[in-house]
């Protein structure tokens, strides 16, 4: 069945939405869009530095994702605005990866998988690291789901009941630097924050509790990647950008039913 690469590329996108649902949540109720794309710009970087030093493309991107994603939340309170600071190092880090790129001599590289995803060219090894670091997120997910809650609801109120809001920003960090590394071969740095965004933003006005939000969330990103990969086998369209086309149909739904609820 994997000698199909249609059904690879399934199989990854289904992937890269079972992750990105449960984190895509936290970054709508905490407005962290922007911090999303901070961290995804940041992966290009990585990706040059893995191909100037022979190594993992995901163990590149998810280090120095990290590094970025750490860094903003270090910087964070100390004097500069959070929507300047992030936009300085997002377009800083994606300029400077690109012309890391440009030095690389020797090396072939189609910069366009990688700034917008090459998801028919996943591997049978490129689904092992996807799917295992899908379900490193979700059980990071799962095993602080209720911590992460209290802290995003209110870190007065999570200090009271003995929990440390910055350790809990750093737990969704490092989910979020995981998602990053296992989605650049999906959907690419230049779309990773709309597979974590949309999605969730469409499940919002449709589900009642935080659980369903999230599990919702996830049937939405699923549902797009195959919708959107059947899409562009027929319309003979980019597949990465198909997703999120479909997913971003999905928002324009279901904010128009709660339009008309209301």
């Amino acid at each position: 069945m994997l000698d199909d690469f249609m059904t690879r590329a399934v199989l990854a996108g289904v992937g890269v939405a079972v992750a990105a649902a449960p984190l895509g949540s936290f970054v709508v109720w905490r407005r962290m869009a922007y911090f999303g794309d901070a961290t995804a710009h940041a992966a290009i970087l990585g990706v040059a530095l893995s191909l100037a030093l022979q190594m993992s493309i995901f163990a590149g991107a998810l280090a120095v994702a990290l590094v970025m994603a750490l860094t903003v939340t270090l910087l964070s309170g100390r004097g500069y605005a959070m929507d300047t600071l992030l936009g300085v190092l997002a377009h800083s880090a994606l300029a400077f990866g690109l012309v890391a790129v440009s030095f690389l001599s020797g090396i072939r590289i189609d910069l366009m998988a990688y700034l917008f995803g090459d998801i028919l060219a996943v591997s049978r090894s490129d689904l092992v690291v996807i799917w295992g670091g899908a379900a490193l997120v979700v059980g990071l997910m799962a095993w602080r789901w209720s911590a992460l809650l209290t802290a995003t609801l209110s870190e007065e109120l999570a200090h009271a009941s003995g929990i440390d809001p910055r350790r809990e920003q750093l737990i969704l960090t490092l989910a979020l630097a995981i998602t990053v590394a296992v989605a650049i071969k999906v959907v690419g740095v230049l779309l990773i924050a709309a597979m974590l965004i949309i999605p969730a933003a469409a499940a919002r006005p449709v589900s009642r509790t935080p659980e369903q939000m999230a599990l919702v969330a996830a049937g939405i990103g699923t549902l797009s990647a195959m919708v959107g990969l059947q899409s562009a086998y027929l319309l003979d369209t980019p597949a990465g950008p198909s997703i999120v086309c479909v997913a971003a149909i999905a928002f324009l739904a279901t904010s128009l039913m709660r339009g008309l609820r209301a």
